[in-house]
């Protein structure tokens, strides 16, 4: 089976000539759980916006579903590849949540009584029915980061790829967006600082250093090697276990896609 994703010698440099990612191969099947890790400037998020291709490949390339990710085939690409930024201020644009999420389906063509009612039906599975006529300024930091999600979940990607989805939530946010991602069937790639979530949501973990993989493999082998975490950049929490469970766990109705 043709890998979902594959990402031949990809390499990226900032305007100011320093490398951002360099040389990077990596494949995602179908069904795959990935985390990217990394200490701050590793690469992460210039990784994930190369995967719906709101950055374009300087050398090497990104192939998504069988499509070479380029200026021509990136609406189709971001179809099948839902990003998720580090900021949901950055996802959050409308005068309404519900006016944010139906963007999506909207953008694609769809009626807007039918946008609507995907947008209800998103938002009610993440617990957020209720809120659709609230501006997102509004929202609690735990609500903006499933209304964010909502935004992307809403026009049924096959990938879904979110930066740092945990970054400023609280225990209980955190605790309960992790459960809702465990319960969710899309190939996942999440780029993460914080080790518990990698070892809750995903199965394998991708190291970045300095803009190289510096290693990849099984989630539980890695994040139990202290020294190699240490490294690199990397501290599992002290004191925290609430997350820890069985590695990638999750509940789909079918473990893929298709």
């Amino acid at each position: 089976m043709a890998n979902l994703i594959e990402i031949t010698d990809l390499a990226y440099r900032y305007p100011d000539g320093t490398p951002a990612i360099d040389g990077i191969s990596l494949s995602v099947e179908s069904g795959d759980r990935v985390a990217i890790l990394g200490p701050i400037g590793a690469g992460k998020s210039t990784l994930l916006l190369h995967l719906n291709g709101l950055l374009l490949a300087q050398s090497g390339s990104v192939t998504v579903d069988g499509m070479k990710v380029t200026g021509e085939t990136v609406r189709e690409v971001r179809r099948r590849v839902g990003l998720v930024f580090q900021d949901p201020d950055d996802q959050l644009f409308l005068p309404t949540l519900l006016e944010d999420v139906a963007f999506g389906p909207l953008n694609e063509g769809k009626a807007p009584r039918e946008a609507a009612a995907r947008a209800h039906g998103v938002l009610a599975d993440l617990g957020l029915a209720g809120s659709e006529g609230r501006a997102a300024h509004h929202l609690s930091g735990g609500q903006k980061r499933l209304a964010a999600l909502a935004t992307v979940l809403v026009s049924r990607p096959r990938v879904l790829v979110l930066d740092e989805p945990t970054g400023n939530l609280d225990a209980e946010g955190r605790a309960k967006l992790v459960r809702l991602l465990q319960e969710r069937d899309e190939t996942l790639v999440v780029a993460t600082h914080d080790l518990e979530v990698a070892r809750a949501l995903c199965s394998r973990c991708v190291v970045l250093d300095r803009g190289k993989i510096a290693t990849q493999g099984d989630s539980a082998r890695l994040l139990d090697d202290a020294s190699f975490l240490q490294q690199h950049r990397l501290t599992v929490p002290l004191g925290d276990r609430a997350l820890r469970g069985s590695t990638g766990t999750r509940s789909p109705k079918n473990p893929h896609n298709h």
